[in-house]
């Protein structure tokens, strides 16, 4: 599947968050009836609200903030041979920022979440913030209304750091917008120590984990061919950072829960409810190939470590539908997942280190395209639906680059920060950041 295509559904997207913002604002019932009626029909809101003759406050507005998320999709990938030189100039530029004097904090409301529409004297301070960061122009005034230049900024705002872009200033964006500016001028020049190293050439065809971000991207020829939401490991579960090379792929496989897992987990789950392994088909064995019953372990010890689990493929399993084998001493590797909810949080550190890929069949699809190219899309379709075991060897593996990036930029001059998950920034912990979303 080529980017452009990818670009049309980025731009699904853009809509679809200009949707959700509608859901905020001051609106008839007719009205955001009538927008979801024309998303299914593939018709955008912006010209099915155009077509109503209802007319709201922001509407004027609309165009203009739907670009203004539209310019932060794009197809420059987060390392380039020039990644030194845009993190160079957002240093320039927060220097100045900080030099005079940083921007101001927005206050907490409790649990009174602001959105378009609202007057409140909160809004004077999110102004101000927001004209101290460039997301909002100057020319759009210190009023305390929550108008649609406020819901446009604050959505740039929020897409910059890894935010859903709603609109809404709640906990999780107010302690991200309370960040001292010295402290995010700190993470671009911590960061681009980082990318110094990573700035020559990475390939022809490259995937690239930004941990921070929980994001993918499958790049090609210098652009990005598709961006993947991810799951990465748990605080007390790193994702490790390395480069290596993807290799094969396994469909509908098994999985073979590694000690560490049996040990925080499965023992634990074992002694609540001795049908677990048989709920979830996970089968015994010793390593000698014979299988054995549960009732054999003494879950009362780690005799279960010594043994080897595995859970059949299936609907259930947790490894999804495919599994992406890279060379690496962690046991670690990119995978499908039944559980897709977590994917559309903002909080996306909940694996036991392993990457989880939304979307994962068009990533698979990319890796196998040029390299195995009697592999395409309805092939692997159609291995998936099937449900047998298949593992695939690509004839030209893929470099893989797990990396730990927590502020960069790009050609576009959009400065984007994440939260710095596993404190190795060493500047602040993040945790009132990291509370904020979690509540």
């Amino acid at each position: 599947m080529h980017f452009r295509d990818t670009a049309a559904r980025s731009i699904t997207t853009g809509r679809r968050v200009m949707q959700l913002a509608l859901g905020g604002a001051t609106l008839s019932t007719m009205l955001l009836g009538f927008a979801f009626e024309a998303m299914a029909e593939s018709q955008s809101p912006l010209e099915a609200l155009r077509q109503h003759s209802q007319r709201v406050e922001w509407e004027d507005r609309f165009d203009a903030t739907m670009e203004s998320l539209l310019a932060m999709e794009t197809s420059n990938p987060t390392l380039s041979p020039k990644t030194a030189d845009y993190i160079s100039a957002a240093i320039d530029q927060y220097s100045r920022i900080v030099q005079m004097g940083g921007w101001g904090q927005v206050s907490a409301g409790g649990k009174k979440a602001l959105r378009i529409g609202a007057k409140d004297n909160r809004v004077v301070e999110l102004r101000k913030r927001l004209i101290g960061s460039g997301d909002l122009e100057q020319t759009a005034g210190l009023s305390n209304t929550f108008d649609s230049y406020v819901d446009a900024g604050l959505r740039r705002f929020q897409m910059r750091h890894g935010l859903t872009p709603d609109g809404v200033l709640g906990k999780s964006t107010i302690a991200t917008l309370n960040v001292p500016a010295q402290v995010r001028l700190q993470q671009l020049e911590t960061n681009l120590v980082r990318l110094r190293s990573m700035s020559g050439f990475l390939g022809d065809r490259y995937v690239m984990v930004n941990i921070p971000a929980a994001e993918i991207e499958a790049v090609e020829n210098g652009h990005v061919r598709s961006r993947h939401t991810a799951v990465v490991g748990k605080i007390d579960r790193q994702t490790p950072i390395l480069n290596s090379k993807i290799y094969e792929l396994n469909f509908n496989p098994y999985w073979t829960v590694p000690v560490s897992i049996i040990r925080k987990d499965l023992i634990p789950k074992m002694k609540q409810d001795p049908q677990y392994l048989a709920k979830n088909k996970i089968r015994i064995f010793d390593w000698k190939g014979n299988e054995l019953t549960w009732q054999e372990i003494d879950w009362n010890t780690e005799e279960a470590t010594k043994y080897q689990f595995r859970q059949e493929p299936g609907e259930i399993n947790s490894l999804g539908s495919v599994r992406i084998n890279f060379h690496n001493k962690h046991q670690v590797y990119l995978h499908d997942t039944p559980s897709k909810s977590l994917f559309g949080s903002d909080y996306r550190f909940n694996s036991s280190g392993c990457v989880r890929v939304q979307n994962v069949k068009e990533l698979v699809t990319w890796l196998l395209e040029s390299t195995t190219p009697d592999w395409n899309r309805s092939r692997v379709d159609q291995v998936i639906r099937v449900g047998e075991r298949e593992d695939v060897k690509l004839k030209s593996s893929i470099p893989l680059y797990l990396t730990y990036i927590t502020a960069w930029s790009n050609e576009d001059g959009i400065i984007q920060f994440r939260d710095d998950i596993y404190n190795r920034d060493g500047l602040y912990s993040g945790e009132a950041v990291t509370q904020a979303r979690l509540q």
